[in-house]
């Protein structure tokens, strides 16, 4: 089984709210969140949460491979929680939330699993690219972050605007007409994009978190076909170093408004071309 993975917080010394693992035919991705500048009401955070999400999930949909996806993430969610209920607020506004990406090799087929902002990289075997990504957040995001968008990142003003955007985001989170992401409630992964493609019509897997998609999603200056060609002669580190240099060249945001100059950045490709399991 061939899979590269990278990962590099947003800053030198943070901690990386970022997780992604793989097991013979499956991967995982998830990307950790809170509610800016506001304590989670969680003692162990947010890298906790996303890295203890993300290993049981790995784990029961390898162990489980007649299982939906679906229901291994709901029972995640549920063991997770039952590990910190008895510590920790669950259900203040900031309690860690996670988007999740899972894949899974079956019956000749990839199965997988979208929720949240992420994004699953498919090529097929002429190097086409289909990027899978819930859309949700972003649909509702751009109804919210005007006042964001329109000043410097890192200013105090764009701070305090950030904090109410990212308030405002709370009240629509898990519920209809908002968005849907992993946190307490099982109930979200009934809400996850799911679907299966067969795996030889596939030259490799791409699992992305927001932070190693901005040259192609935020910035626009380059596509996922490009993408593509750099994890395959490159690989992911490449990748990530790319995006580092674009954010740096525009550290205000007067280019391309975001709520933070730099993200967690995290990027797992699995080549397929000599099929599951074996390495090239």
């Amino acid at each position: 089984m061939n899979v590269v993975v990278d990962s590099e917080p947003a800053e030198p010394g943070r901690e990386n709210e970022d997780f992604a693992a793989a097991a013979v035919g499956a991967a995982v991705l998830l990307d950790g969140a809170g509610v800016a500048g506001a304590e989670t009401g969680c003692v162990h955070g947010i890298a906790w949460f996303s890295t203890t999400l993300g290993g049981l999930l790995l784990g029961s949909i390898a162990a489980q491979p007649a299982r939906p996806l679906t229901d291994c993430l709901a029972d995640s969610i549920r063991t997770v929680r039952s590990l910190h209920e008895g510590t920790c607020d669950l259900t203040y506004r900031a309690s860690p939330t996670s988007t999740v990406l899972a894949v899974r090799a079956s019956a000749g087929a990839l199965e997988y699993l979208v929720l949240g902002d992420s994004t699953l990289l498919l090529a097929d075997r002429d190097g086409k690219p289909t990027a899978v990504t819930d859309r949700r957040l972003d649909d509702v995001g751009k109804r919210l972050r005007g006042p964001v968008d329109s000043l410097p990142t890192g200013s105090p003003e764009h701070a305090a605007a950030l904090a109410e955007y990212r308030d405002a985001l709370t009240g629509l989170r898990n519920r209809p007409g908002g968005f849907w992401i992993a946190g307490p409630d099982p109930l979200a992964a009934e809400h996850a994009l799911t679907g299966a493609v067969p795996l030889e019509a596939l030259a490799s897997v791409t699992l992305l978190s927001d932070g190693a998609t901005r040259l192609v999603d935020r910035f626009g200056i380059t596509t996922w076909q490009d993408t593509l060609a750099v994890l395959g002669t490159s690989g992911p580190a490449k990748l990530i170093r790319r995006v580092r240099e674009a954010e740096a060249g525009d550290l205000d945001g007067r280019r391309w408004p975001r709520g933070k100059a730099h993200d967690d950045a995290t990027a797992l490709h699995w080549g397929l071309s000599q099929g599951i399991g074996s390495p090239e």
